[in-house]
């Protein structure tokens, strides 16, 4: 068995103190684990947060080995679906780690159990469940509010933000997109728009002039 060189056991460790900081960041959701594709019968150096039952030493995935034997074989495979030994579902991220010649030397994968996710979703949706057909419906929200707010939101999705993190340039384009759009006429639209961006009445009437 060839002995890693010197580069190959310092990018070994390195990955090893990333998948640290990653397990602890995203604990107890996300299993992150480090195969060394040097040695695929005993791949696995490290696993956090073990949510499939592996251990140190368990032999290379199928995508290792994939990796293995195709150096030109993708770096970054990302939420893909997966499925734990037990039938939960999954959804994985695996990133290759070459050496400068090229060589596959590990893979650092993240694997969530989306179970667990779903579950609480059911709960949420339970308690967010609002009356039956004969509950009261009252609302304090002006008419076009809700319709307002959601094209807020999808305007900060398209430039990868959120509505309180727009810059004045940002949000100059979005109150001209929503005055074409004919959202500026409703009923308090310019306090609707300053709660919803977090900032003061006055700075959104600075922003639209």
């Amino acid at each position: 068995m060839k002995k890693p060189t010197p580069e190959q056991r310092l990018l070994l460790d390195q990955i090893k103190q990333i998948a640290q900081g990653l397990s602890e960041t995203f604990a107890p959701f996300c299993e992150v684990v480090v195969h060394d594709l040097l040695h695929p019968k005993h791949a696995i150096l490290a696993i956090h947060n073990n949510l499939s039952g592996r251990e140190i030493g368990a032999p290379a995935t199928e995508l290792g080995l994939a990796r293995i034997s195709d150096p030109k074989y993708p770096q970054v495979v990302t939420n893909y679906a997966n499925r734990f030994a037990d039938g939960r579902q999954a959804k994985s991220t695996s990133i290759g780690i070459k050496d400068s010649s090229g060589r596959f030397v590990a893979a650092l994968c993240m694997n969530i159990d989306l179970t667990l996710f779903r579950s609480l979703g059911n709960v949420l949706n339970q308690f967010s469940t609002i009356g039956g057909e004969t509950a009261v419906r009252e609302s304090l929200d002006p008419t076009g509010a809700e319709a307002m707010r959601n094209r807020i939101d999808h305007f900060a999705a398209r430039i990868s933000t959120t509505p309180r993190s727009l810059k004045v340039k940002e949000r100059r384009a979005l109150i001209r997109e929503l005055k074409d759009a004919g959202f500026l006429d409703l009923r308090r639209a310019m306090e609707i728009l300053a709660l919803h961006l977090g900032v003061s009445r006055a700075t959104v009437y600075s922003d639209a002039k």
